[in-house]
C-alpha cells in the first residue's frame, strides 16, 4: 500500500507533484466563493477516476468544485511555468487562475490531475482577476469532453460550477469554475522555466518526474532525456495528426499550452471548421494566423524546438553532441507527422490499403472542398455513405453530398477517381462504410451550437448545454432525431472569431 494515498474523504489523494521542490509551486488555497451551485457532474469520469458520483453531485462536491472547501488530503498549490506566447518569451505565467487539488489514481491505474480552473488568484495571476465566467467554462466542458469522445487525447471535464459572484470582461457576467482532469498539467513551459533560470538540479528533477510518471520505458535508454524527448516528439506527432483529422483549431499554441503528455489542453479561442480552408483562423488574438490550421503541424516542431533547447543541458555535457542528438529527434517529427496524417486520410477515404497516390487522391478532395466551401463535417460524413458504384438506386446519397459543392462537377469528377481507387481493394462496400462512419464524425461541438448554449445559460437555462452534452457523447453516431445538430450554421448563425474568456 502506497503510503501517502488519503483514504477519507470523496478523493484518495496521492500528490506526487507536490512533493517536489518548493521552487516548482506555489502553495495556496482556492478563494472561496458566495453561492456555489453545480452546473454538471461528469459522472460517468468520476466512475472512471475511482470516485462516487452521488458525493460530488452533493452539497460536499459542490463546496469543493467552487474551491470553497479543501477536500482531506489535497495539497492545493499553483504551477509555476513559463512560455512563448505567439512567438514572444515569458520568463513567468504559471497557473494564474488554476489551482492543483492533488493527484488520484483512476480504475486502470493511470494518475490523473484534479484542477480547479477559475478558482482565484495566485502569485502567477499578473494583472488578471483568477476567475472564469460561465462562457469558456461551458465552452471547454463541451469541447474537451467532445474531444474525448472523438478518441483525441484530451484533458477532461469532471464538473462545472457556478459561483454566485459577477466577473467582469467587457461586461459582468456570472462567474464559474471548471474541474479538470489531466494526465498532468506539465508543460513545455515548464521545463523552460528551469532551463531559463539555468536551475539545471530542478530540471533535472523535473525530467526524472515526468520520465516516471509519463514515459518509463525511457528508464531502459541508453540516454533517458534523449528517450524522454523522442517520445514526447512521437505524442505531439500523433496528436496534431488526430486535430487535423477532425478540423479543429486550437487557437493559442503556445509553449505553455503543450501538454508533455501529449493531451489537448487550454479550450479558449478554440474551433471546429464548418466550410473548409487550409487558412481558417478563429482566435481573436491571433491577428497574424500564426496558429492557422494548416500551420499548427509546424507550430508543433516549433514549440518542440523549443523544449530541446530547454533539454541540453541533460542530454549531454558536450554540447555539440547534444545539439545533434537532440536535431536528429527533432526531425523525425515531420515523418511521424505525416505518416500520422497519411493514415488519417487514407481511413477518411475509406481506404483500407497503402498505395501509391492515395494522399494526392485526398488532396485533391480538401482542394475541391476549400475552393466550394464545402463543410469539413459533413463532407467526409457523407462520402462515408456513398456506394463503391454508380447506380440509380445509389444516386440519393451522391446528391445529398454533391449539395454541398457550389461547382458539383468537380466533385463528381472527384468521385470517379476514388471509385476507381476503391474498386482496387476486396472490401465490400458496407464494411467500408461502417469503419469510414467510425472515423469520420456526425456530430462535433459546432461553434454557433457552442455560443447558443451561452447564450442561453446567460438567460438561466442549461437545458441546451445538457442536450448538446449528450449529442457530443455518441459523435459517430447518426442520431436522426438530431440530425439538425449536423448542419452548418446559416449565414446568421456563423461565428467568425472566438474568445480566451481570460
Amino acid at each position: 500500500m502506497d503510503l501517502h494515498i488519503q483514504k477519507t474523504g470523496p478523493f484518495q489523494f496521492d500528490n506526487s507533484y507536490a512533493r517536489l521542490p518548493e521552487r516548482f509551486y506555489e502553495l495556496i488555497k482556492p478563494t472561496p466563493v458566495p453561492e456555489p451551485k453545480l452546473i454538471k457532474l461528469n459522472r460517468p469520469l468520476a466512475q472512471h477516476l475511482g470516485l462516487d458520483p452521488d458525493i460530488l453531485a452533493s452539497t460536499t462536491g459542490t463546496n469543493i468544485f467552487a474551491g470553497n472547501s479543501v477536500p482531506e488530503g489535497s495539497e492545493p498549490l499553483a504551477m509555476a511555468y513559463a512560455g512563448q506566447q505567439f512567438g514572444g518569451w515569458v520568463p513567468q505565467l504559471g497557473d494564474g487562475r488554476a489551482i492543483l487539488l492533488g493527484e488520484v489514481i483512476d480504475v486502470e491505474g493511470v494518475r490523473r490531475d484534479i484542477q480547479l480552473k477559475g478558482a482565484g488568484r495566485t502569485r502567477y495571476s499578473r494583472s488578471g482577476d483568477g476567475r472564469a465566467w460561465v462562457g469558456p467554462v461551458l465552452r471547454e466542458y463541451l469541447v474537451s469532453e467532445a474531444m474525448a469522445s472523438l478518441n483525441i487525447p484530451t484533458t477532461r471535464a469532471l464538473a462545472a460550477v457556478k459561483t454566485g459572484e459577477a466577473i467582469f470582461r467587457e461586461q459582468a457576467f456570472p462567474g464559474a469554475v471548471i474541474t479538470r482532469v489531466a494526465s498532468s498539467h506539465i508543460r513545455v513551459g515548464t521545463f523552460q522555466y528551469f532551463a531559463a533560470r539555468e536551475d539545471f538540479q530542478a530540471l533535472q528533477v523535473l525530467a526524472d518526474h515526468v520520465i516516471n510518471r509519463h514515459y518509463p520505458i525511457a528508464l531502459e535508454a541508453e540516454n533517458p532525456y534523449l528517450s524522454l524527448f523522442e517520445n514526447v516528439v512521437a505524442q505531439q506527432a500523433t496528436l496534431i495528426a488526430k486535430w487535423m483529422a477532425v478540423g479543429f483549431i486550437h487557437g493559442v499554441m503556445n509553449t505553455d499550452n503543450v501538454l508533455i503528455s501529449g493531451e489537448t489542453i487550454d479550450y479558449g479561442p478554440c474551433a471546429f471548421m464548418d466550410s473548409y480552408h487550409p487558412h481558417t483562423v478563429f482566435s481573436s488574438i491571433d491577428r497574424m494566423g500564426r496558429y492557422a490550421y494548416q500551420n499548427q503541424p509546424k507550430i508543433a516542431h516549433w514549440n518542440l524546438a523549443s523544449l530541446a533547447s530547454s533539454l541540453l543541458p541533460l542530454i549531454d555535457t558536450d554540447e555539440d553532441k547534444a545539439v545533434k542528438e537532440l536535431e536528429k529527434a527533432l526531425n523525425a517529427f515531420n515523418q511521424l507527422y505525416l505518416k500520422a496524417w497519411s493514415c488519417s486520410l487514407r481511413a477518411k477515404l475509406g481506404l483500407e490499403e497503402e498505395q501509391g497516390g492515395d494522399i494526392e487522391l485526398a488532396y485533391e478532395l480538401l482542394k475541391i472542398m476549400a475552393v466550394n466551401k464545402a463543410d469539413f463535417t459533413l463532407t467526409f460524413r457523407r462520402l462515408s455513405d456513398l456506394a463503391g458504384t454508380v447506380e440509380p438506386e445509389n444516386s440519393a446519397a451522391d446528391a445529398l453530398l454533391g449539395a454541398l459543392f457550389e461547382d458539383v462537377g468537380s466533385l463528381n469528377d472527384w468521385l470517379v477517381k476514388w471509385r476507381s481507387r476503391l474498386a482496387t481493394e476486396k472490401s465490400d462496400d458496407r464494411t467500408r462504410q461502417a469503419a469510414m462512419r467510425a472515423v469520420n464524425p456526425a456530430y462535433i461541438p459546432r461553434n454557433h451550437r457552442i455560443e447558443q448554449v451561452i447564450s442561453a445559460a446567460l438567460a438561466g437555462d442549461y437545458r441546451p448545454f445538457e442536450i448538446l452534452t449528450n449529442i457530443l457523447s455518441t459523435p459517430f453516431d447518426d442520431q436522426l432525431q438530431n440530425a439538425i445538430y449536423q448542419l452548418p450554421p446559416l449565414p446568421e448563425e456563423e461565428v467568425r472569431e472566438t474568445f480566451c474568456g481570460t
